[in-house]
């Protein structure tokens, strides 16, 4: 070996190993429909109070660089994630609701999983919201009672990871009874 040779050698050793690009996670935050009305009563907009937290979720998620919003065709989850979305710049996505719970949250979930390394709002309904968590890897929970909307709960992809972070949003729910029933969507 060269003295040149050895020079370059250790000239090498000293320089820092170039980064192995990472995969971004992808994060998908999922959160129920704002509170709706009563009528139409098979597609109700959302109430008053429903707007002021369709807004209060736009402005939690502000920060969080959202680039999807998937929703149901439904009017009430449109109007939750249309501030999010219209702050975003984004059109929102539509995964029909009307399958088994099972069949729509794998759809759901398949759908969110497509925008790899980005962040996704998913909104949904009292019974499908923790379907689509545990769809995404995320842990089996009971479904939200009628009352409950203030929940975001958050399933990060990372590589062969996956975590859950459960927090809220807005003005906050009421307290559940135990078992409450759950009779709306």
């Amino acid at each position: 070996m060269t003295l040149r040779s050895l020079r370059l050698l250790v000239l090498a050793a000293l320089l820092p190993l170039p980064a192995i690009a990472q995969p971004a996670p992808t994060v998908i935050i999922i959160a129920r429909h704002a509170e709706k009305g009563t009528t139409p009563a098979n597609d109700p907009p959302l109430t008053e109070a429903g707007v002021l937290r369709a807004k209060a979720l736009a402005a939690a998620l502000a920060g969080a660089k959202v680039q999807a919003v998937i929703t149901t065709q439904l009017a009430r989850t449109r109007e939750t994630g249309r501030p999010t979305a219209e702050a975003a710049g984004l059109t929102m996505e539509t995964v029909a609701a009307g399958s088994a719970t099972e069949v729509h949250a794998k759809a759901v979930a398949d759908a969110a999983r497509k925008h790899v390394g980005k962040t996704v709002l998913v909104v949904g309904h009292s019974n499908t919201v923790m379907r689509i968590v545990e769809a995404l890897g995320g842990p089996k929970l009971p479904d939200l009672c009628d009352s409950q909307y203030s929940g975001l709960f958050t399933v990060i992809l990372d590589g062969a990871s996956t975590r859950f972070v459960s927090s809220t949003f807005g003005a906050p729910s009421p307290e559940q009874p135990t078992g409450c029933p759950n009779t709306m969507q």
